[in-house]
């Protein structure tokens, strides 16, 4: 097991070093459903965080399995409606990259919290994801379809996290937590510009 003071500093050295994630604002098109359903399939970033969400999820059971990925996907489209509206928010791709990792490492650990502590966790982070988002699409109905199109892929992004968690089972837990620590992995190369 990691000590905390040790997993803290590693973290803080990530984020010091973390380089923009560069899959967000300017992208590609953002004023159709299409283009925001598939965006959260098209960046590393997105895929590994949401289908961590499930993960964790799913490890922790009960109220967690729907109230941490309700949780990513509600603030998430709040940090959206943030955007849009261009309302500044400090270290959003640094915190898209934290999220990453932090995620990751919390189901590699397989970290038991109170379902309480991981909607905090995990809407912390949605709030980023959303907010960069949010900042990319205009201030219309297309923008508001592309919202809607990367909340549903969101949620179907969890929904493989949660199916592969409840699928390992207690019997290959340790295949999620491999998964999980894969996440981490991608977070680092990502914030050092490897992957």
């Amino acid at each position: 097991m990691i000590p905390a003071k040790r997993l803290s500093l590693s973290a803080i050295l990530f984020l010091a070093a973390a380089m923009p994630a560069y899959a967000h604002v300017g992208v590609g098109t953002t004023s159709s459903f299409t283009a925001g359903f598939m965006h959260p399939l098209s960046g590393l970033d997105h895929m590994t965080v949401m289908i961590a969400v499930g993960l964790w999820a799913a490890l922790k059971g009960g109220r967690a399995s729907w109230a941490w990925p309700a949780a990513f996907v509600g603030v998430m489209l709040g940090g959206g409606a943030l955007g849009m509206a261009h309302v500044p928010m400090p270290f959003v791709e640094p915190g898209i990259l934290a999220s990453v990792v932090a995620l990751g490492l919390l189901v590699a650990l397989a970290v038991d919290l109170p379902v309480s502590a991981g909607v905090a966790i995990i809407g912390l982070f949605a709030l980023f994801h959303g907010h960069a988002h949010g900042t990319e699409v205009p201030e219309n109905a297309g923008g508001l379809e592309y919202m809607a199109g990367f909340a549903v892929a969101t949620v179907m992004l969890h929904a493989v996290g949660i199916a592969a968690g409840l699928s390992l089972g207690l019997r290959f837990r340790g295949l999620a937590r491999v998964a999980g620590a894969a996440c981490a992995a991608i977070g680092v190369g990502l914030a050092f510009g490897v992957v």
